[in-house]
């Protein structure tokens, strides 16, 4: 049997594979006994689950069950992932029409992820690639997530993102943002680059994901820059119809 390199890593996981496969919330004498664990490693890995909000701990029966994170991991792999993959031709066509690169983002907090790029050949290599986070209201594709939140979660947001304008400012751009359904910016991420942006909302009219087209700045004309933005918003309904339904 392989040795494992992180014996306490490896045990947490463990732990959270065995609450995954239960009906209900199970003790922490059953957790020990079922993967053969020390009584105070179990309860220390147990604790530290339960303050990173993994686990819940149930003290009138004494038992522990999946917390919040691990279904908001759960939530989030099973909805970016399926994105990602129904997005990827159309992506890769619009980055062609543009030559330049194209993105699927979503939301984290006050900032986005980018979870998939498509660059046309010879496209430049950008800031956002994969992986990289960014805050919200400094992209195109931020923004227009966020103009279809509830405005509590849009304070929220501008208060954690430490944007230097004033929130009406904000507020404004994003009510025009949401009303023409893109939204836009010119050097703002990247140098000579400019952007577009719609958001992909989910059946509870909440954005699930945004999809972006990136180009050098001035390489389109008007006409060009609204098929860009109607190509998006084409794919950007099919996707979500797909998903999560017409």
């Amino acid at each position: 049997m392989k040795k494992r390199q992180v014996p306490a890593a490896n045990n947490v996981l463990r732990i959270l594979a065995l609450l995954s496969t239960t009906d209900a919330p199970i003790s922490a004498a059953r957790i020990q006994r079922e993967l053969d664990l020390p009584r105070s490693t179990t309860y220390h890995l147990l604790r530290e689950l339960e303050d990173s909000g993994f686990v819940v701990h149930l003290p009138s029966p004494g038992t522990y069950g999946l917390g919040l994170a691990a279904y908001q991991i759960a939530a989030s792999y099973t909805t970016q992932q399926p994105l990602v993959r129904l997005a990827a031709k159309d992506l890769k066509a619009i980055a062609s029409f543009v030559g330049g690169s194209t993105h699927l983002s979503r939301l984290a907090g006050s900032e986005i992820v980018y979870l998939h790029e498509a660059r046309a050949p010879r496209a430049v290599s950008l800031v956002t690639e994969v992986g990289v986070r960014l805050p919200a209201l400094s992209t195109a594709s931020g923004r227009i997530m966020v103009a279809h939140l509830p405005e509590p979660e849009v304070k929220a947001i501008f208060s954690a993102s430490g944007e230097q304008r004033a929130y009406r400012t904000v507020k404004a751009h994003l009510a025009l943002a949401r009303e023409r359904g893109w939204d836009s910016e010119t050097e703002e991420v990247s140098r000579g680059q400019e952007s577009v942006a719609v958001a992909l909302v989910d059946h509870l009219g909440r954005p699930a994901a945004a999809l972006a087209a990136t180009f050098e700045a001035g390489s389109l004309d008007d006409a060009q820059r609204a098929e860009v933005i109607s190509r998006l918003s084409t794919a950007a309904r099919r996707v979500a119809g797909k998903f999560f339904g017409p």
